[in-house]
């Protein structure tokens, strides 16, 4: 059947579209990266002095401010964000805000491991929740930007500066693709494979000065494992802030991030970073405003994801999505684009900046295309 409609000439030179781990920066190889710590022992100068250029360089890119440090620890963007919630909550009362799987995920947590019987705020997929609703004398859980839904906060202006309470941002599709206000965030949380397209495995975790005062002065009531103790003797354990990690990281994935840090400064840093998400989503949204049969899965513009942005196709359910899926893939034009598995029936296609745009514009005909071929299968069926 697929032979009866025409196949576009031109492929996506990268077709890498996955969001997460998501693409490697352009030009990326394996020979490219240093190797000289590996087979040492983190803990060797030569480990300790990557380590920490590697939080240097996070730091620079981000537009950090020094009031806030950044670790590198275990269990990518959820051991990071785990780690947050084990360690801090349970002083005062939580507020997690939800509007997809991941921030579902930190509602069961809160709820059922930890036990805190959460405010909780939801929306469907798509939609983002009344943030007026937030009680900031709370705790506040938030996922900045939806990676299966879409859906991102615009800012951070619905956070008062006077919060009571510690604000947890989950930011794993957000950093290094948008502005944030740190002085907003008392922690975020993010993963090297997301928007850097590093490897996974290795969580980042960043405290601003009113984390710090509530490691340094609550101790929570539950047991922690050894992989979470952010604490020695009531002061923070300043040592995994400057590259001394609680346990053994991958310094392959540590050179892998390197290389994505100083590609990201090559383009002039977040700016550049930022510029190139940006000029991506704007050409997958020319793609769904020429088609009557694609759109986006969050309807407000505002609030819609400029790097996980989620579509809608007409008349599909998942057994669709799965051949349109299935038959990119097997042509070598797009890999990893069906929806996330909890989300409704959908494509999802990674615009972070490590993607080229002309392979997001080469993408059009293909979806198409594939669109096509499974419409006439169904139809010979």
């Amino acid at each position: 059947m697929t032979d009866l409609i025409a196949v576009p000439a031109r492929k996506p030179a990268r077709p890498q579209f996955s969001s997460g781990p998501c693409a490697k920066p352009p030009g990326y190889s394996p020979e490219k990266l240093a190797t000289e710590s590996l087979g040492r022992s983190h803990r060797a100068k030569i480990g300790k002095t990557r380590l920490a250029y590697c939080i240097d360089l996070m730091r620079e890119v981000l537009q950090l401010p020094d009031t806030h440090r950044i670790g590198i620890v275990p269990g990518s963007d959820t051991g990071a964000f785990e780690m947050a919630m084990w360690t801090m909550l349970g002083q005062r009362a939580v507020t997690t805000v939800a509007w997809e799987s991941f921030g579902e995920g930190w509602v069961t947590d809160a709820a059922k491991q930890l036990k805190l019987d959460p405010t909780v705020i939801r929306a469907d997929y798509g939609q983002l929740p009344d943030l007026t609703q937030i009680d900031f004398s709370t705790d506040v859980l938030f996922t900045w930007n939806g990676t299966t839904s879409g859906v991102r906060v615009p800012n951070a202006d619905f956070i008062p500066d006077d919060r009571e309470g510690l604000t947890f941002a989950d930011s794993t599709s957000a950093v290094f693709a948008y502005d944030i206000d740190w002085s907003k965030i008392d922690v975020a949380t993010f993963s090297w494979q997301k928007v850097l397209g590093g490897e996974g495995g290795h969580g980042v975790l960043i405290l601003g000065p009113r984390a710090v005062e509530r490691l340094e002065t609550y101790t929570p009531a539950w047991p922690l494992p050894k992989v979470f103790r952010l604490v020695s003797k009531g002061k923070l354990a300043e040592g995994v802030f400057k590259g001394e990690t609680i346990n053994t990281p991958s310094m392959l994935a540590v050179e892998d991030a390197i290389f994505a840090l100083e590609w990201s400064k090559s383009l002039g840093g977040l700016e550049g970073l930022k510029a190139r998400s940006d000029a991506n989503a704007a050409a997958l949204g020319k793609i769904v405003a020429e088609r009557d049969w694609l759109g986006h899965l969050a309807v407000d513009e505002a609030t819609r994801s400029k790097t996980s942005v989620c579509l809608t196709v007409e008349g599909a359910d998942a057994d669709f999505i799965k051949k349109f899926a299935a038959l990119l893939e097997k042509q070598d034009a797009a890999y990893d684009v069906a929806g996330y598995r909890d989300a409704p029936a959908g494509l999802r296609i990674w615009c972070g900046a490590t993607v080229d745009t002309q392979d997001i514009e080469d993408l059009g005909p293909w979806l198409d295309w594939a669109y096509a071929t499974v419409k006439a299968e169904q139809v010979a069926a």
